[in-house]
């Protein structure tokens, strides 16, 4: 009997090359990182041979980003952002500004309208939450005052880039695009319903998850089954993150994040957050194979003088603005190159923003293989960004290089690969 198996085999093979590219990649002293890439290319529709499923991929790779942010989550409380909100909220939207001013006046140069300028600059103001939060992980930053402000302006990039998603079919005419059937409304009515529904997310899980995911952990816990208890978990992280989704239309990262701090309340919530560790890291992997299988080689090799110039915007100019902003804002020069380093990239929604503007009429096809380009430049270089401001840090704090001031962690912790 004939079997489906393009799950199986984007799986199989994605992790397969993944480890041989990876490995080559640690023998030639580079990040990881980089051969996942690689791998992602190899299996890619633009590369002979194997190609792995292209819509199947990116679904895998979304539930790397749900367990990642569910797990910070659980080391997150309330208080942990409200400490951090007056440098994150101002500074977060401060840097999308920049970047999409950054990004629009390319855009303006290359001949291209003000809305395609604008969807272009916007896709390349936003991190990627794989990226960011594997970066501070390997060096044990996460719960640090840098990690937590870096998260947390991560967050409100999150929830701007979904409240740019839901009002950019509104707004695709009057910036030169194609609305699509069903896109009728005002701004401000589509702006009120999207803000009451995050608001309306928000309180049911403060009003209802916050007492009754508790509870029940507790009570999985207790009968003593392992299976069942990271069963119960798992439903938690992804159960949480879709509701979110498809009923209140925040994003699986949001989602995610939010059950965390839910499940983080609990007595077992640190156990939950170590039981996903394994499957968290295999999806963080399909995450980057996914990036790669996107990339044409084709294009990276005709476009050299344009891919720099975006890669420049993405990391040069998106740390430059975050250091003036932290700084500015009253945070010290560690947790400024902290932040800089951890926001010097793209990934998952500015491919989300590009697809969305292609399919609106606003972005050209030079301008999504740019974002895709950029996103393979600056997540490859992101973890050299760390090892360069490593020695910055430790210099500033007068320690070894940890993260942030408050937690130094281990010696190695910038300079790790």
């Amino acid at each position: 009997m004939p079997h489906e198996t393009e799950l199986i085999a984007t799986v199989a093979i994605g992790l397969t090359a993944a480890f041989v590219f990876a490995l080559v990649a640690v023998r030639l002293r580079l990040p990881p990182i980089v051969g996942y890439l690689v791998a992602g290319v190899v299996v890619g529709p633009f590369t002979p041979g194997f190609v792995a499923d292209a819509e199947l991929a990116p679904q895998l790779a979304e539930i790397g980003v749900i367990l990642l942010m569910f797990g910070v989550g659980i080391h997150f409380s309330p208080g942990d952002l409200l400490a951090v909100r007056g440098i994150a909220l101002p500074g977060a939207v401060g840097q999308i500004a920049v970047a999409t001013g950054l990004g629009l006046g390319l855009a303006r140069l290359w001949g291209w309208s003000t809305g395609e300028g604008l969807v272009f600059g916007l896709a390349l103001s936003v991190a990627s939450t794989v990226v960011l939060l594997r970066a501070l992980e390997e060096r044990d930053a996460v719960a640090t005052p840098s990690g937590r402000l870096a998260v947390g302006w991560l967050l409100v990039e999150d929830l701007a880039m979904v409240v740019v998603l839901i009002l950019l079919p509104v707004l695709a005419e009057p910036l030169g695009g194609v609305a699509p059937a069903g896109a009728e409304g005002t701004l401000l009515a589509t702006l009120g319903v999207t803000l009451g529904k995050v608001a309306l997310f928000a309180l049911v899980m403060l009003v209802v998850g916050w007492r009754a995911i508790p509870w029940l952990l507790g009570r999985v816990a207790s009968a003593g089954s392992r299976e069942l208890f990271v069963l119960a978990i798992l439903t938690a992280a992804i159960g949480i993150a879709y509701a979110g989704a498809e009923l209140f239309g925040v994003s699986f990262a949001l989602g995610a994040f939010v059950a965390g701090l839910v499940v983080g309340q609990s007595e077992v919530g640190h156990a939950a957050g170590e039981e996903i560790v394994p499957l968290r890291d295999a999806f963080a992997v399909l995450f980057f194979v996914s990036v790669g299988m996107l990339i044409d080689p084709a294009f990276l090799l005709a476009e050299p003088g344009r891919i720099l110039l975006v890669g420049l915007v993405i990391i040069a100019g998106k740390m430059l603005a975050a250091v003036a902003l932290v700084l500015l804002l009253g945070g010290g020069r560690p947790q400024a190159l902290i932040v800089a380093a951890s926001l010097a990239q793209i990934g998952e929604f500015s491919f989300i923003l590009a697809s969305t503007g292609r399919a609106l009429g606003l972005l050209p096809a030079d301008g999504y293989n740019l974002i895709l380009a950029g996103a393979l430049v600056s997540i490859t270089l992101n973890p050299l960004l760390f090892r360069a401001v490593a020695p910055l840090v430790a210099r500033l704090e007068g320690a070894p290089p940890g993260v942030g001031g408050a937690h130094p962690g281990p010696p190695e912790a910038l300079s790790r690969p």
